[in-house]
């Protein structure tokens, strides 16, 4: 799947856009380059830190807005160079937006809306994760998760029921939850 495909997708895509108030406001970033396997995304490895939601889960480089970012794009520039030591604006353009999402943590959907960027590179970038935050960091072939191998589940307990959660596989990293979400989105703007 190539970048120059991946980016005319996305740019035709017209995204809906969650204009209800809510308390907290977040981005991620999903940062495309050339690679051998066509257009390549980075995935990070979130680091344990207690009160995090999220914690040590697979994600996208993003987090909260917060009132130093003119706006969520800005949001996601941040967030992408403190997470991983990219910097978005000097390295690539955005392409667009994908739909506004509602984010939901231990089965509760939280008063928080995320807004997925997807950026290209022009220029490879080295990931240098910031380890308070991020665990590792790497890229993976978006093509990847068309792979039959790569869908499987993961087992979750919430409140005493064990559910079964779709999740993409890669080289022994699952994602799931949120990012799947956002990843399988993204996909269905690339099969239109």
């Amino acid at each position: 799947m190539d970048l120059d495909f991946v980016q005319d997708r996305v740019r035709a895509h017209r995204p809906m856009v969650a204009d209800a108030p809510v308390s907290t406001r977040a981005a991620v970033a999903i940062v495309l380059q050339p690679g051998d396997h066509g257009a390549e995304f980075i995935a990070i490895h979130r680091a344990h830190r207690h009160g995090d939601p999220w914690s040590g889960h697979m994600a996208l480089p993003g987090g909260k807005q917060d009132a130093r970012d003119a706006d969520l794009q800005c949001t996601a520039l941040r967030e992408t160079r403190e997470e991983v030591g990219v910097d978005l604006a000097r390295l690539g353009e955005v392409v667009g937006h994908l739909d506004d999402l509602r984010a939901v943590a231990r089965g509760r959907v939280l008063d928080m809306v995320i807004r997925p960027y997807v950026w290209r590179l022009h220029t490879p970038a080295l990931l240098t994760p910031d380890h308070r935050e991020v665990q590792s960091a790497f890229w993976i072939p978006v093509a990847s998760l068309r792979r039959h191998d790569a869908r499987g589940s993961i087992r979750y307990t919430l409140d005493g029921q064990e559910l079964d959660l779709p999740a993409f596989l890669y080289q022994g990293h699952t994602i799931w939850g949120l990012t799947h979400r956002i990843l399988t989105g993204l996909l269905e703007i690339l099969d239109r």
